[in-house]
């Protein structure tokens, strides 16, 4: 099951494991970063295609099938005591498990890093227990129901350190929610062109986004929506904890309107001093984490 708090690496082995495993996350999570364009086209490869599955999977918590995919690596039946870090991969609003898969070149990128990918269904959901459909628990889903049952099928790294999560638009807003809200469970957060807010007054543009809000938080001001608003979560962070939350990166393509918070945020994770990276667009950069404070590997 995953860690419920994070730890500290304990000595320079562990130390020096960690930094590798974050770089190696970094480096493919960068290199995914290019390849959705909005799901751009997917083009053919000229190698062995990797192993992709889909798991069935049946949420007792929610009470519906939901499939994820799986793209394992190219010698996972050949090194059968090998084990692989995991990358959760998240869809954005609108989508579903499979357009990874389908709608990019994703398993084939992620085959140079040798780790498992996993793009779990999340409906639109923004990975939040609902405030309004009691059954509808997809935050609970996903760490209570799908991490484990990923880690009873394959071999992978059972620590926080071979454990990433990450996601393009409504999944980077769940990438980030889950580094900050579980930072045991993952050492590494990602958000392509994440929705960081939850604000009315910040979405006033972006009616499409705004009206799948109500259902999944509830009125604004609701507690559901405190709970999981990520400005709020970062501004409750005891600076204490800092040190373990996992490492951030936030991407955005400058042709791409980003919905980010930008007054009253510019210096919240900054003044928290958190391990951030940003690419691209300058409202992310300026906006959220401070560009004084990035620190790069």
């Amino acid at each position: 099951m995953p860690e419920a708090l994070g730890k500290r690496p304990k000595n320079q082995d562990e130390c020096k494991t960690f930094r590798q495993m974050r770089k190696t996350f970094l480096v493919a999570f960068i290199l995914f970063a290019s390849a959705p364009q909005f799901y751009a086209t997917r083009f053919s490869s000229s190698q062995r295609g990797p192993s992709i599955q889909t798991i069935q999977f049946r949420s007792a918590l929610i009470g519906k099938t939901l499939p994820y995919n799986v793209v394992l690596p190219r010698d996972y039946f050949v090194a059968r005591v090998r084990r692989y870090p995991v990358l959760y991969l998240l869809h954005g609003l609108g989508g579903h498990y499979s357009d990874w898969t389908t709608k990019t070149n994703i398993a084939d990128y992620a085959q140079k890093y040798r780790m498992i990918v996993i793009t779990p269904e999340g409906n639109d959901s923004w990975y939040t227990d609902s405030a309004t459909v009691p059954a509808d628990k997809y935050e609970s889903y996903f760490l209570k129901e799908l991490i484990p049952d990923v880690q009873r099928r394959y071999r992978t790294i059972e620590t926080r350190h071979g454990r990433a999560v990450a996601g393009l638009s409504m999944g980077g807003y769940g990438a980030l929610k889950f580094g900050l809200k579980s930072p045991g469970t993952f050492i590494f957060a990602g958000s392509m062109s994440g929705v960081t807010s939850s604000s009315d007054a910040d979405l006033k543009n972006l009616a499409w986004i705004r009206d799948s809000l109500q259902p999944v938080f509830g009125p604004a001001g609701s507690d559901t929506r405190k709970a999981n608003d990520l400005f709020e979560i970062v501004s409750d962070i005891n600076p204490g904890r800092v040190a373990l939350l996992p490492y951030f990166y936030l991407d955005c393509g400058r042709k791409i309107l980003c919905s980010v918070r930008t007054r009253g945020s510019r210096h919240s994770c900054a003044r928290k001093r958190f391990r951030t990276s940003t690419a691209s667009c300058p409202a992310i950069t300026a906006g959220l984490t401070g560009t004084s404070r990035c620190r790069k590997f």
